[in-house]
């Protein structure tokens, strides 16, 4: 199963075990089952610390637990974790087998003080680059508490099942047999679920923080170049994101970043955070701004307000919120949202094998969506608003080859059906007749380019009809002290290497604008 590079590796990380583990298989007779058999016997050859019984009776089949010896720790998976999810095993051993996860201390200590029994169940995909980060934070939690079990489940292989609980996108989350979240979730938001009294505390420490120099809103390329680029400057920086690592954690493939041959986002994102966390960085994950107040004179402190109720002030802020998906934003859509409405086909398209879905959309995102969604369903119709396509040359020819795909282009999608559970079908214009179609699916994927990050901004500093921050040439917005940088800017191009550019710009005007400011007493004073 694993090759002898794989197998060399894992006799390495299997070294760090501090307690003996039984892996419990319950199997069948089908080839998956003797692909589990044989991966588990190359996990239990690489440590003596680890053992295989094939006596489980676990209703999932195959599927294989991994229990500490001493029984109070299991975590299980149900399917073979392989692709993205090899990753997730491995930590899984060494966590179940007693090796500290990277966590900080805190969290460990709220997590082992969570109060109730806490069944996980969460549905992936080996090609889902969102479903690692889930997956290991359960399983992290369910070795650190006995109170809490979890078992990740391949939706691919366990068909009915996703069918009969309706699972139409990865990652999906269950709790105690009911429905708890969708998509993409850190240790720290699924805690903030859990412990409702956390974002609480988390105020009230936020509020006690002094004034920064820098302060950076949003935490990827962008605002982690930014960061950086500060704190070498020796001034008080900190860094407010929703989550680290922003639109990047939702990239598959990079191979245009200079230098990197190929990475994959969520690698990146992991990358980027921790060359923050190299420097003295003040990094507050999961926060969300809603609001900016100037300060009352050049050089005193801006204000930024976020959603718990806790405000930061710093004497510069450097804007870098980045993009989200754009919506087709026609009846259906939000209804059927995750039931058949998807915005990642690599990580969505496994569900949907052998069934029809319209991919929206006909830039390069949308016809490398069809393309890879045609090798997976049974049919792909491609819907696009302009006359012709807009994806490069070579990937219309390779979608022109496919013979399971249909190019409809002059459209515009009308409306989402569905039967009140899932997506059953659109409705589109033909522009060019003036008629009106359906078409009978199962999956819709928006593919249609991005939207900036700025709602919050109205009224604040200077925005584009599109809602992207107005910038010179220096990153400086309309206000004094303000800067903005990424795909939330007016800057063309948004590549994750210009974003990066643009954080280092930003920043470095930043620190320039704060040397030729007069001391903060007096700015305040004035």
């Amino acid at each position: 199963m694993l090759d002898e590079g794989l197998k060399s590796q894992l006799t390495a990380y299997l070294a760090n075990l501090r307690q003996p583990i039984k892996l419990v298989a319950s199997l069948d007779d089908s080839a998956k089952s003797r692909e589990m058999l044989e991966l588990l016997n190359d996990v239990a050859s690489a440590s003596d610390k680890v053992s295989l019984v094939k006596d489980g009776d676990d209703a999932r089949r195959p599927s294989f637990a991994i229990e500490r010896a001493a029984g109070d720790a299991s975590v299980r998976f149900a399917g073979l974790p392989l692709g993205h999810e090899f990753t997730s095993l491995v930590l899984a051993l060494l966590h179940v087998g007693g090796h500290p996860p990277k966590v900080e201390p805190e969290v460990i200590e709220q997590i082992k003080a969570l109060d109730g029994d806490f069944h996980f169940e969460t549905y992936f995909s080996q090609s889902c680059q969102n479903c690692p980060d889930v997956v290991q934070a359960l399983n992290t939690m369910a070795a650190l508490n006995p109170r809490i079990t979890h078992v990740a489940i391949d939706g691919a292989l366990f068909q009915q099942e996703i069918e009969a609980r309706q699972v139409m996108a990865v990652p999906t989350v269950l709790l105690n047999g009911q429905p708890f979240a969708q998509g993409r979730m850190s240790l720290e938001q699924i805690l903030a679920m859990l412990d409702t009294g956390a974002a609480e505390r988390q105020a009230e420490q936020i509020k006690a923080k002094d004034a920064f120099d820098v302060l950076v809103v949003g935490g990827g390329p962008a605002g982690a170049a930014a960061a950086i680029y500060a704190a070498r400057k020796g001034i008080r920086t900190g860094v407010a994101a929703e989550r680290f690592g922003g639109q990047v954690l939702d990239t598959m493939a990079i191979e245009n970043f200079i230098s990197v041959r190929h990475t994959e986002g969520p690698q990146l994102a992991t990358a980027l955070e921790q060359h923050v966390k190299d420097y003295d960085v003040d990094i507050m994950n999961l926060q969300r701004a809603v609001g900016l107040v100037p300060a009352k004179a050049p050089g005193g402190l801006i204000e930024v307000k976020l959603e718990n109720g806790a405000s930061l002030k710093s004497r510069t802020v450097i804007l870098a919120t980045g993009a989200r998906w754009r919506q087709i934003n026609v009846p259906g859509e939000d209804e059927y949202r995750n039931k058949g409405v998807a915005y990642c086909p690599h990580c969505d398209g496994p569900l949907f094998k052998g069934k029809r879905v319209a991919v929206i959309g006909g830039g390069n995102s949308g016809v490398e969506a069809a393309i890879d969604l045609a090798g997976v369903v049974a049919h792909v119709t491609l819907i696009e608003f302009d006359s012709q396509l807009r994806a490069d040359a070579v990937l219309q020819r390779k979608l022109a080859s496919l013979p399971n795909v249909k190019v409809i282009t002059s459209a515009m999608t009308t409306e989402v059906h569905g039967d009140g559970s899932k997506v059953t079908g659109l409705t589109y214009k033909d522009r060019g007749r003036d008629t009106v179609h359906r078409v009978d699916l199962e999956g819709v994927f928006v593919q249609i380019g991005l939207v900036p990050n700025t709602e919050w901004l109205k009224d604040t500093v200077a925005l584009t009809n599109r809602g992207e921050i107005e910038v010179d040439h220096r990153g400086e917005t309309s206000l004094p002290g303000v800067f903005a940088a990424g795909d939330a800017t007016t800057v063309p191009y948004k590549q994750i290497v210009i974003a990066m550019g643009e954080g280092a710009k930003a920043s470095l005007s930043a620190f320039d604008y704060l040397i030729r400011q007069e001391p903060l007493e007096a700015a305040e004073a004035a």
